[in-house]
């Protein structure tokens, strides 16, 4: 199978959200021709204004792409591109190449695999680990699941948006492994978000805890950069709670699904769903500020801020 290289392939790109946005603009930035679509057209033109261009509905899209990437925002998102009379897998080409990078359930991917082998369509699963600066920088972590040669005839393209990137298994199992992943990124911001709430609750310094705890062996770096901008009550989405309430519901069935017990994920589930209840928009390292909110030390913090 050729390598899919900015010299001999035609991207189509789906979804320019926060992530997706990023990971185009990687793309056009390392020499790659795109189509791009997106429900908000003033995105997809955003994107194509440089060397791209914007397709006005999918059949478009799929008419000269060679590979398609997809960043959705969840299971029914994904659906709706790919099924259906005018989706992906009835317009598309045979011997097009699905990358598909949106966190959705293994099921869901296995189910897409399925739909495009019949059409003779090949699809990689492709989880993405990383924040938008590291979409932006190019050092995601890339999560695949499918045929080995596909995944190496898409090196070119990893290369181009991500630090490292492992092909994990068959069908869904890049998708099964971001779910492992992101089990520990949302249970551990919870687990910050108790200890700092107790270490304010002893008496210390808030931004000094902030300050020490970055900088102990207990604490991930995908949490190190959230400590930062806690000290500073930035809560400004680089990963919105509503993504990481999806992705702990997706977590939880996997686990009931598999008779699982879980009852740390729960628990993180259901403080993120408190706070998903009164800010929406925010990142999901405002867990935080709900369990001082809880402990009763949010309201010292309003005070010192106040102008």
């Amino acid at each position: 199978m050729r390598r899919l290289t900015a010299e001999n392939v035609k991207l189509g790109f789906i979804g320019l959200g926060n992530m997706g946005g990023r990971i185009a603009q990687r793309l056009l930035d390392h020499g790659y021709s795109l189509v791009v679509y997106d429900r908000d057209i003033a995105k997809a033109e955003a994107v194509a204004a440089e060397r791209g261009f914007a397709a006005k509905n999918i059949p478009e899209l799929t008419r000269t792409a060679d590979v398609i990437l997809s960043c959705l925002s969840n299971d029914e998102a994904v659906q709706s591109v790919y099924t259906g009379p005018a989706g992906v897998l009835a317009k598309a080409r045979p011997e097009t190449i699905v990358l598909e990078m949106s966190t959705i359930s293994p099921e869901s991917s296995r189910e897409l695999h399925r739909r495009g082998a019949n059409n003779g369509i090949e699809v990689l699963d492709v989880a993405i680990s990383g924040s938008t600066p590291a979409a932006e920088q190019g050092i995601l972590t890339l999560l695949a699941g499918g045929r080995q040669d596909v995944f190496l005839a898409a090196e070119p393209l990893f290369q181009a948006i991500a630090r490292q990137y492992f092909l994990l298994g068959g069908p869904g199992s890049g998708t099964a492994m971001k779910l492992v992943v992101n089990t520990l990124l949302g249970i551990g911001m919870q687990a910050i978000a108790e200890a700092v709430a107790l270490g304010e609750r002893a008496g210390l310094d808030r931004e000094r805890l902030l300050e020490v705890l970055s900088k102990t062996a207990v604490i991930a770096p995908a949490h190190v950069g959230k400590l930062a901008r806690v000290a500073i009550h930035d809560y400004e989405p680089q990963f919105p709670l509503g993504l990481m309430n999806k992705d702990f519901q997706l977590i939880l069935k996997a686990a009931a699904d598999a008779h699982i017990p879980m009852p740390a994920t729960e628990a993180a589930f259901q403080v993120n769903s408190e706070e998903l209840a009164h800010h929406d928009r925010d990142d999901f390292s405002a867990v935080l500020r709900r369990m001082e909110e809880v402990a009763g030390i949010a309201d010292l913090h309003s005070a010192s801020i106040a102008p």
